[in-house]
């Protein structure tokens, strides 16, 4: 179907105009971040990299840097062991309540994030009596992580098929021989791209974490929620707000490249 000129314009504009209502406020914390003014007045009345310098010596934004890094990196292996298991059942046995099974896979990351985090902090705190710390963090993210790995893997496995697995097995290789040289290969790159984006989507994760954290957790978003409306912070706060989307921004176009790229070679 061919859409007339005056179709194709206006879909032009409106997807100018979305863009940049999208974006502008991303370029004005960029600018923000190397503006003079503590009170962030704009426009920006100089420029400087005190702000940048400064971010990068204070302990309480690096402590926050860690503890993110480290919840994802945790909340992303936890998602890519479970993910693909998740995955490899679904799609390669048949049993009772299958279906229902993969709608409560993905149900996590469809639900408005406040829900979620009620949900386990009533579990954490009433259920299993467990006080909030870094670990209930890392479950909780786990919990919608698992969903990015299991739609890739389950989208790899659906697509490729189990014909030269079942070519190996005719040829004498056994089931741990099989995964090694046929069926990782072929999943590595859905892996790393699951990986990828589970690990953005922890790293600025907010109100999960809010609900999970205990008093002495501090990720980097809760970090610059906190000290966002401190008249001497936010020029600091918008430097690690350009970090954080940054690190945001990397995996996802990392892993829209791999996907890409499988696409393209793919019969």
């Amino acid at each position: 179907m061919r859409l007339s000129r005056l179709s194709r314009t206006t879909l032009a504009v409106v997807a100018g105009l979305i863009l940049v209502i999208v974006y502008v406020p991303l370029g004005v914390v960029l600018v923000n971040s190397f503006s003079t003014s503590t009170s962030l007045s704009w426009p920006p009345p100089g420029f400087t990299l005190e702000w940048w310098q400064r971010a990068f010596q204070s302990a309480g934004a690096m402590e926050a840097v860690g503890t993110s890094v480290f919840v994802a990196i945790v909340s992303t292996a936890i998602a890519l062991v479970l993910g693909t298991l998740i995955s490899f059942a679904l799609q390669r046995f048949d049993f009772f309540g299958r279906h229902t099974v993969d709608l409560l896979v993905i149900l996590p990351i469809a639900l408005p994030g406040i829900i979620t985090g009620i949900a386990l902090n009533n579990f954490f705190r009433t259920i299993m009596g467990v006080p909030l710390s870094i670990w209930t963090v890392i479950i909780a993210h786990a919990t919608f992580c698992i969903v990015t790995v299991f739609n890739n893997v389950i989208a790899r496995l659906r697509r490729t098929g189990t014909k030269l697995e079942e070519a190996s097995a005719d040829l004498g290789a056994g089931v741990w021989t099989t995964f090694r040289l046929v069926t990782f290969p072929q999943l590595r790159s859905a892996l790393l791209a699951g990986g990828l984006l589970a690990f953005a989507l922890s790293f600025d994760e907010i109100i999960v974490t809010t609900f999970t954290a205990g008093s002495g957790v501090t990720t980097l978003p809760i970090f610059i929620l906190n000290n966002m409306f401190r008249p001497n912070q936010a020029p600091i706060v918008s430097v690690i707000a350009v970090v954080l989307v940054l690190v945001s921004i990397i995996p996802i176009w990392l892993a829209q490249r791999l996907s890409g790229t499988e696409d393209q070679k793919a019969p």
